[in-house]
């Protein structure tokens, strides 16, 4: 499929999509996009959570498929309005979707069907919530139950600190809605790395796989993995241990395989990306949580690396026939991904400070520049307009020269406050899962 395609959302994983989809799409919408996407194809302002609006522009510029990139609108239940006007759509259904926005329907449903997670309860009531963290063993984490922009988990030490969180999250409510309700879990040791699947479904052949490298986000603002949980400050792909594959293995038949069974069992086949997050342990890979669309910034290291045409895939994925195309294929090498942001960023930033270097950094080889909080001010300047505000990813042969490459980008560009981490990828290459 080269038809048409419209990209929904905004920031670096939307731009990147943008991007990659624009090697074979006819042409690429995004709404609204941004500086980024506009470069790639054009920017429509509609709203992300504006169903109705981005159905009538669909419909109207008889668009082939949409592909959706947040967490927000398939929570509203975007890809059930456009299934219903028989419009092609890479999202899951809101019931479907529930393993990202519900951690505790999701926590009760993993425990339930045996995928190996770390034991835990969820609490409706605040009362009970803070009993509980004040009498169980530390550490523990204590996770937001609703959408929370990658900043809902908090890893406790003592009981003070759990008392601390349930507070802010269900009496202050600091992230809103999504505290309302808590999930109180054991707390994993090991190392952390990410999986995407991109998952199909049809009633002869029921649900299907195909699963993408491992990765590594690092979600901490901090070096060494210190600091207040981010939406990500940088990624790496592929990872490169010997066991990666022995890993991937695993993980499909223990996590993805019997979570697509259950939820297909349910009435609510999943189809769309599934990324889990997942930590290696001592007795195996455990499920920490499930996101039910493209990481970002997982997606700015897997889509520089991806061979196959994305648009082609995606497109008979959501007609259920994903088990009848070619698996995907990738490029020999590494991408590493480092994340600009706003000084301040997760907390409180400012915003229109002026960005220079771009292009500067645009014109070094195997380099990828993706837009995630940027805009242009009324001089037509490129200023700064988020907390995430640039992904600089790289290729290369070696995760090393790949790592090299995206600093030696970075080292280009400035604007006032910038913040990154000078750490991202070495983790990679030290751990062994």
């Amino acid at each position: 499929m080269n038809g048409t395609v419209l990209v929904v959302g905004g920031g670096g994983r939307e731009h990147a999509l943008a991007w990659k989809l624009a090697q074979t799409a006819r042409k690429v919408f995004s709404a609204p996009g941004n500086p980024g996407t506009g470069e790639v194809g054009e920017n429509v302002p509609i709203s992300p959570m504006d169903s109705p609006a981005l159905i009538r522009f669909v419909e109207k510029n008889n668009i082939d498929h949409t592909v959706v990139g947040p967490d927000a609108p398939i929570a509203a239940g975007i890809a059930d309005a456009f299934s219903v006007r028989g419009l092609s759509i890479s999202a899951p259904s809101r019931a479907a979707g529930e393993v990202e926005w519900s951690k505790m329907r999701t926590k009760f449903m993993l425990l339930d069907i045996g995928v190996p997670t770390a034991p835990g309860t969820g609490f409706y009531s605040r009362k009970h919530a803070l009993a509980h963290v004040r009498s169980r063993p530390t550490p523990f984490v204590v996770k937001a139950d609703g959408l929370a922009l990658g900043k809902g988990v908090f890893v406790c030490a003592t009981a003070e600190e759990g008392e601390e969180v349930v507070r802010k999250l269900m009496y202050e409510h600091t992230l809103g809605e999504a505290g309302d309700r808590v999930v109180v879990e054991d707390c994993l040791f090991g190392t952390e790395f990410s999986v995407h699947a991109l998952c199909g479904f049809s009633r002869t052949q029921g649900a299907c796989f195909d699963v993408f490298p491992l990765s590594q986000d690092h979600k901490r603002l901090l070096e060494g993995d210190k600091g207040p949980m981010t939406g990500g400050m940088g990624a790496v792909a592929p990872l490169p241990h010997a066991d990666a594959e022995s890993m991937i293995k695993k993980v499909k038949e223990l996590i993805i395989a019997p979570l697509l069974r259950e939820l297909a069992a349910q009435k609510r086949p999943f189809v769309g990306l599934l990324y889990p997050g997942i930590m290696a342990t001592e007795d195996g890979p455990k499920a920490l949580e499930f996101n039910a669309r493209f990481g970002d910034p997982e997606a700015q290291v897997y889509l520089p690396l991806l061979a196959s045409n994305l648009s082609a895939t995606l497109s008979a994925c959501a007609r259920g026939e994903l088990s009848s195309v070619t698996p995907l294929s990738w490029r020999s090498g590494y991408v590493t991904c480092v994340v600009l942001a706003s000084g301040g960023y997760p907390g409180a930033y400012k915003t229109g400070a002026p960005i220079t270097g771009i292009k500067e950094a645009a014109r070094l080889r195997d380099v990828y520049l993706f837009h995630a909080g940027t805009a242009y001010d009324e001089s037509g300047h490129l200023v700064t307009d988020g907390g995430r505000v640039l992904g600089v990813s790289a290729f290369g042969v070696t995760m090393q020269d790949s790592i090299e490459r995206a600093y030696e980008a970075v080292r280009h560009i400035y604007f006032p406050g910038m913040y990154y981490r000078r750490d991202i990828g070495y983790k990679a290459l030290q751990a062994v899962i």
